[in-house]
């Protein structure tokens, strides 16, 4: 067990030195920053997975299997994105929207029985989505309005994502679940600081490129940590 630990901490450490390394270069200019992203941007699911399954061990659970299947539809957008043009991001959406119905599921294998639609996280998700949504799906629509459906749908599942990360089982470890709900308020940010560069703003800033790696490199990690407590406690 001790090597195993050991393990897991090199696979953590491996995931948050290539976040931030990833983070650093995604506010870079320049033909290298942009081929080393395609190393780094790569490996920072297949590192973070690998640091999940080491700590999961024998306590898989609904919601590890969940997060976990979120981390591998995760890679699967991080590097679709990596590439140019509308194709490209219709396929990171794709991706992330597969993650986050793998989210809610995973988070709804917790859920508190008690919590319904009438819940404040339910309810602060509906409200995110409303004023979110439109602006969004509209902006993305005078770029392109084949982008106008795909980005309303994306938002909507995004903010089911988070409202199901505020109704977790209150029998589980509070810690666990506050890591969880750090996770996806980070994640959130990230994705509204992405459409707020993408659809909003007429140059790129690179400020703001570092911002929306750091917060979804932040939020990816949050969540299985959270994950990982909530299971072992179970």
């Amino acid at each position: 067990m001790p090597r195993l630990s050991n393990r897991r901490i090199v696979a953590t450490a491996g995931y948050l030195a290539l976040a931030a390394a990833d983070s650093y270069l995604a506010g870079r200019r320049g033909v290298g920053a942009r081929r080393a992203r395609h190393v780094t941007k790569p490996l920072l699911m297949p590192a973070l997975a690998t640091s999940t399954r080491m700590a999961v061990g024998e306590h898989n659970t609904g919601l590890t299997r969940g997060v976990r299947a979120a981390q591998l539809f995760s890679w699967g957008g991080d590097v679709a994105l990596l590439g140019r043009g509308e194709p490209s991001f219709l396929a990171g959406v794709g991706s992330f929207f597969a993650a986050h119905l793998s989210y809610i599921g995973g988070f709804g294998s917790v859920k508190d029985s008690r919590a319904g639609v009438d819940a404040p996280g339910a309810k602060a998700g509906a409200a995110t989505w409303v004023a979110a949504a439109p602006v969004m799906a509209v902006a993305a629509g005078r770029k392109d309005p084949v982008l106008r459906l795909p980005i309303a749908a994306y938002a909507a599942v995004l903010s089911t994502m988070f409202a199901t990360s505020t109704m977790l089982d209150t029998e589980l470890r509070a810690s666990a679940r506050r890591r969880i709900l750090a996770g996806t308020s980070l994640f959130l940010l990230s994705d509204s600081l992405l459409g707020v560069q993408k659809f909003l703003r007429a140059e790129p800033s690179a400020a703001l490129e570092t911002a929306v790696m750091a917060t979804y490199t932040t939020g990816q990690w949050l969540i299985a940590e959270g994950a990982v407590a909530a299971s072992r406690a179970h």
